[in-house]
């Protein structure tokens, strides 16, 4: 890979992990520690979601305007404010209002790291965004399990932690990102027709529809998963080993699922399939966990199907985008996304509430199931267009 990837392999791990020290520990802290409901959990974190949402259309507009190194040093300038003022005020409200604001600024880096990915690489193909993904879930691995041993000894220094952490990313963004271009691409004429591009917006935004789907399920993990498995005598050093599993598994995984994905190289659609069809099986086993292996079991199984269907979109953005619009629509896919993450928690925290976890993980199930249908017909109006 060029050396300007490895540049944002480099980032994109080190933001990851300032990002995930709080994220699978939020619904624990707020329901264990501020003695708040679980439904309250899962409104907290849908409000963090929704600025991510706005974070992550400002970020692909931002990108397209101004760039990548200014749009990524901005965002990373204010999440940084962010998390001192957080060490310092973490109770409630406090907590609900600073964790918004780092839902906005963490949702602006995301288009510009794959939006940078495909222009510096795009003879790549995949390799450049799976690149980024597998930084990402490292970051993942890595976070967590700091956070959870941080957490076991006292929630006060998880929030130092995190800013620490953090500090990282903002000296390599400030000091590597400047030394290749990351100026927004202009675009081909005046502007782009938007009859030519309205295929492609069509497509998009039917794929968004099974990446809504798709990340409301996976939220779980980080809401009212981490919450159930306190009540089954599973330890938060133990809870968090989970994702590190989720992180190494992506790596060991890279060499079986390699050959499979270069046979479907053209046939994104068949990795997309794949993909929820596993995350799909890994919440048949959810629903019937009840100790440690069984959770690990159902993280090995989901992280397979993540293998396989997240690099893909930010492909499929990236081939489908019109030239000076690559930020935006990054932008939609990432907001697709961080909407399921934004209506997960809430509708998780109420299903429990109702029913039970059983009754959440069977209808995930369905709904995995339900998102394969987008993912099936999302390139329909391309094919009608040509």
């Amino acid at each position: 890979m060029p050396k300007r990837v490895w540049f944002l392999i480099i980032g994109a791990f080190l933001n990851t992990i300032g990002n995930s020290f709080l994220w699978p520990l939020n619904s624990i802290y707020i329901h264990d520690y501020l003695g708040k409901s679980l439904t309250i959990a899962g409104i907290v974190l849908m409000i963090n979601s929704l600025a991510g949402v706005l974070g992550n259309v400002v970020g692909g507009y931002l990108f397209d305007r101004f760039g990548g190194y200014k749009t990524i040093v901005g965002a990373v300038i204010g999440n940084l404010l962010t998390l001192i003022c957080l060490v310092f005020w973490h109770d409630w409200p406090s907590y609900v209002i600073f964790l918004t604001i780092l839902g906005f600024t963490g949702g602006v880096v995301f288009p510009s790291l794959y939006a940078i990915a495909g222009g510096v690489w795009p003879e790549g193909g995949r390799k450049a965004f799976n690149a980024i993904f597998l930084a990402n879930n490292v970051g993942v691995a890595v976070g967590p399990a700091l956070a959870g041993l941080v957490a076991d000894v006292s929630f006060e220094y998880v929030f130092i932690a995190n800013l620490i952490a953090y500090l990282l990313f903002f000296f390599v963004a400030v000091f590597l990102f400047r030394r290749f271009n990351t100026k927004p691409q202009k675009k081909d004429g005046k502007t782009v027709d938007k009859k030519q591009s309205r295929p492609e917006m069509t497509a998009i935004m039917i794929l968004c529809i099974a990446l809504v789907g798709c990340w409301l399920a996976y939220s779980q993990w980080a809401a009212t998963i981490s919450a159930h498995t306190q009540t089954l005598d599973i330890s938060l050093s133990q809870y968090s080993l989970l994702w590190t599993i989720n992180g190494l598994l992506i790596v060991a995984f890279q060499p079986i699922v390699a050959p499979l994905v270069r046979r479907w190289e053209q046939k994104v659609k068949h990795q997309l399939v794949l993909g929820l069809s596993l995350m799909a099986v890994s919440f048949v086993v959810v629903a019937f966990a009840g100790d440690f292996k069984m959770f690990a079991a159902a993280m090995a199984i989901l992280t397979l199907g993540e293998v396989f269907f997240a690099p893909v979109i930010p492909l499929i953005a990236s081939q489908l985008a019109p030239k000076g619009s690559e930020g935006f629509y990054q932008g939609i896919v990432n907001g697709a996304a961080t909407v399921g993450r934004m209506l997960g928690p809430l509708v998780g925290g109420i299903m429990v509430d109702l029913y039970d976890m059983k009754a959440l993980a069977l209808m995930l199930v369905v709904l995995l199931v339900l998102s394969l249908i987008p993912c099936i017909v999302y390139d329909h109006s391309l094919k009608r267009a040509k």
